[in-house]
């Protein structure tokens, strides 16, 4: 996610079940804040997007900083950006053209759901 963007902001004490079911309906875009327990969270939010007949992708925010490893001149670090890369690509081929993006960002506690087909 390379841009801010002004979403709802929810704790995950906000996001029951009916809550989560109706941001999906309405096919809105929304954060969820001070998050402990991301696997928990981005699961809960995946199934829920999928129970409603529309795909998604899960990934890390900023996983495209993986990549700089290929500028810095070592074999290792430019193997690795390349597996990254290669990764990266074959995700976004095998979660083609979704409804939503999900986004992991452990440091900030945070997901950040995006609703992609506007």
């Amino acid at each position: 996610m390379g841009k801010d963007i002004d979403i709802k902001k929810l704790s995950v004490e906000e996001l029951d079940d009916q809550k989560l079911s109706e941001l999906i309906a309405e096919k809105a875009s929304f954060q969820i804040v001070a998050v402990k327990n991301l696997s928990y969270v981005v699961n809960k939010v995946e199934v829920a997007i999928e129970t409603s007949g529309l795909k998604c992708r899960v990934y890390t925010e900023y996983r495209s900083a993986s990549l700089a490893g290929f500028v810095i001149p070592t074999g290792f670090t430019q193997a690795i950006s390349i597996y990254s890369a290669v990764g990266i690509a074959a995700h976004n081929i095998a979660t083609f053209n979704p409804d939503y993006e999900i986004a992991k960002n452990k440091p900030q506690g945070r997901v950040t759901v995006i609703y992609k087909k506007i």
